[in-house]
């Protein structure tokens, strides 16, 4: 039965901002690695974590500054093939900041589940500290 993972942090930016930090591919890097991506629906995702897994997908919907759908999955990884699973990130203004929503459905199994959580939980802190105008600073991706 496949498992699907919830997850959201408040990043202390504007919504458009952290909009940005997600369709860039300059932003992209500053906080996961180097991307291309076509943000709008059939458009490429394509990003390097880490410089060591390529994560590939497909925008499926994009409304600028509120919500972006897309496939998801690894080169090279059998368990979660490009555009196997799905990603959904709701963006929702408060006061200042955004809080960001994150789910990752369509994961195959607990453990790739609890692993991708790993690895969401500590992206997402990349990506707040850079939306806010912070350096993340070199990336070590936990296991």
């Amino acid at each position: 039965m496949p498992e699907t993972l919830r997850t959201e942090i408040e990043i202390a930016a504007p919504q458009a901002t952290v909009f940005a930090f997600l369709t860039d591919p300059d932003k992209i890097h500053r906080w996961i690695g180097p991307a291309t991506v076509d943000p709008r629906p059939g458009g490429i995702y394509l990003v390097s974590v880490a410089d060591r897994h390529a994560a590939r997908g497909e925008f499926i919907e994009v409304v600028p500054v509120h919500r972006l759908v897309y496939s998801f999955g690894w080169e090279g990884r059998p368990e979660v093939p490009p555009g196997s699973s799905r990603i959904e990130i709701d963006l929702v203004e408060q006061g200042d900041g955004t809080l960001v929503r994150l789910t990752h459905s369509g994961l195959p199994n607990e453990q790739e589940r609890a692993g991708h959580e790993k690895g969401w939980n500590h992206y997402l802190q990349r990506l707040a500290t850079a939306a806010a105008g912070g350096d993340p600073g070199p990336d070590s991706p936990p296991d």
